[in-house]
Formats: C-alpha cells, structure tokens, sequence
C-alpha cells in the first residue's frame, strides 16, 4: 500500500544554513507517529515543507501519492494542518470563524453546515460554539485549531505542539481528542512532552541537526529490562547463570567488586524471565540483593540519541580544526 508521506533526501538551506540534510522517511496511512526533535532540530521546516507553505531545496516529497512540488494545491486538500502558534481570528465567533474558514477549504454550501457541526461535536467545543473566541481559554482555542484542520475531511493531520501552554485537564483532554482522531487519520504529531508521545503514538521519528536519526515503532524503541543484584558469585559465573536463563536475550554488566555483582538484562520480546532468574540465582547458591522490572522511557532514549549525535558532530569539528592548523 502506498504510503500516506514520503519523503526522500530531503534538504533545505537558508541563508548560511542548512536546516535539513538529505532527511528520509515514510508514514503508513493509519499511524499516529511521533515528529520529535530538540529545538532547532528541523521538525517545523519539514512540516511547513510538507503542506507546501515553504519550498525545499531539494529532494522529493509526496503525501498520498501526490508529489508536494508539482501539485501543492492537491496536497493540501489531503492535509489538515494545525501550526504551533495556531493563528485563529480571535474577534470572530467560533461557528462564524469556522465558517470562513470552510469557505476557503472550499467545502460546498449544501455540505457546509452538517461538517462545521461535525468536527464541533468531535472537538467538543458545541456548547462554546457562539462564543468570540478571544474569550475562550487556551485549551478551547486548542480545539478551535483542531476543529479547523478537519473541516475539509483530511487524510492526514498534521500537529504542532497541540498542547503547547495547556493546563494537565487540557492536556488530557487533547490527548483523548488526538487518540479518537487516530482512529480515522493519519497523524503526524511534533510535541516536547514526550510522555504524550507515549501514551498516544504508534511510531516515532527523532530529528537532530537536519537529520533522522531514528525512524522506528515505539515497542523496538521502549523495551523492558531487568535489573540483578548478585553477592557471592564469581563475576563470569553470574553472568553465564543468568544469559543460561530462557527468555533473556542480552546481560550487561553494570558493576561488580567483591561484594556483589550488578547486572541490566534485557527479556527477549513477549519474555517475563524474572521467576526464571530467582530460581537460577537460588540454585546457584548466592544471595540475591535485588531483582527489579523497569522500562526504559522515551525521554531516556531520546537524550541518549541526541547527546551522542552532539558529541559525534564535536568530534567531527574538532577533527576539521585540526586539518585546517
């Protein structure tokens, strides 16, 4: 099946700066993907590239099949896009600003009342409908943008920081939203709270410095591990008990001196070992300190991620320093 996105060597230079360096990736039709990134990382030009609002330098995009440079106008009827700061008419009525708004979607007179009702009712923001939307706190306003990238039936949502400035109530209340739209859009989603990005996303996508640097689903990304805490075995013996376990896939150690030896496991997929690994550290006749079950966060894996992209690219200036002494 066709992808809803793809984007191939993807580069974008501004004066004195490239933002985007050959960047390359798909989105299914059906996913809720993460666009993640730190600040500066590229997450906005790439979005503003795919809706067509800012031409590439080069590379090739395409959103349902549709190529974003030959044919923009016919890319943005498949998209609803919702931008960080989510300019809205604040002196209008919600109803009349959606309204408008239809107009230029163009959705068609006869179609235009039920869809303004429909995306109300599904952004529940009916009861606020005839209020100015100045009035309206952030978290309504939020919903606003959102009602606003719907109005023209999209195939794919794109979101930027939609819960940006939002109270926890809010934030939940978006999240949900997000979540009940995933079931019939593709969604692509840039966000900083990366627990949002867990409890809401399919698959992820790590910017940093122009580059992706990760493209993968959120199960390969977020695996548990099992922490071990040994005293009185031998180092190496420890180690071979507990890879000799099924269902473990890799150890690591973590420390070891002479009065205990600490290991991370890591389960094979599906795998809970951790009865398995008791029985064999008893077995073995050594004291077990501690056996703990623990996951790995997203926000762990992506600073990780991006400190070594850093480190990695100062390593690469200081070597160019040292050609040009």
């Amino acid at each position: 099946m066709q992808p809803m996105i793809r984007v191939e060597n993807l580069t974008k230079r501004f004066a004195g700066l490239t933002a985007l360096k050959g960047v390359s990736f798909e989105v299914k039709r059906g996913e809720i993907v993460g666009f993640l990134g730190p600040n500066g990382a590229g997450k906005s030009t790439t979005m503003r590239i795919l809706t067509g609002f800012l031409p590439a330098t080069a590379g090739r995009v395409a959103v349902s099949g549709v190529d974003v440079f030959e044919d923009s106008l016919e890319v943005r009827r498949h998209i609803g896009y919702m931008p960080e700061n989510n300019p809205l008419y604040v002196d209008m009525r919600v109803r009349e600003y959606l309204k408008f708004r239809a107009k230029l979607k163009d959705v068609g007179r006869a179609d235009r009342k039920e869809r303004i009702d429909d995306v109300l009712e599904m952004c529940g923001i009916t009861d606020v409908c005839h209020r100015i939307i100045g009035q309206l706190s952030k978290g309504y306003r939020q919903r606003v943008g959102l009602a606003d990238a719907l109005l023209g039936e999209p195939d794919l949502l794109i979101l930027d920081e939609p819960t940006i400035g939002l109270d926890p109530v809010q934030v939940r209340q978006v999240r949900q939203l997000i979540r009940d739209l995933g079931k019939q859009h593709t969604i692509l989603l840039s966000t900083h709270i990366l627990s949002e990005v867990e409890m809401t996303c399919n698959r992820v996508i790590i910017i940093h410095r122009g580059k992706v640097l990760v493209s993968s689903t959120l199960a390969n990304l977020i695996k548990p591990t099992i922490e071990v805490e040994v005293r009185g075995g031998p180092r190496d013996a420890v180690q071979a008990a507990l890879r000799s376990v099924p269902g473990v896939a890799s150890v690591r150690m973590e420390a070891c001196d002479d009065e205990r030896v600490r290991c991370v496991l890591h389960p094979k997929p599906e795998a809970d070992p951790t009865e398995e690994i008791f029985e064999t550290v008893m077995r073995s006749g050594w004291k077990l300190r501690e056996l703990s079950r623990s996951r790995t966060s997203l926000e762990d894996i992506f600073v990780q991620i991006t400190r070594e992209e850093d480190e990695a690219e100062e390593d690469r200036l200081d070597q160019r320093r040292s050609l040009l002494r």
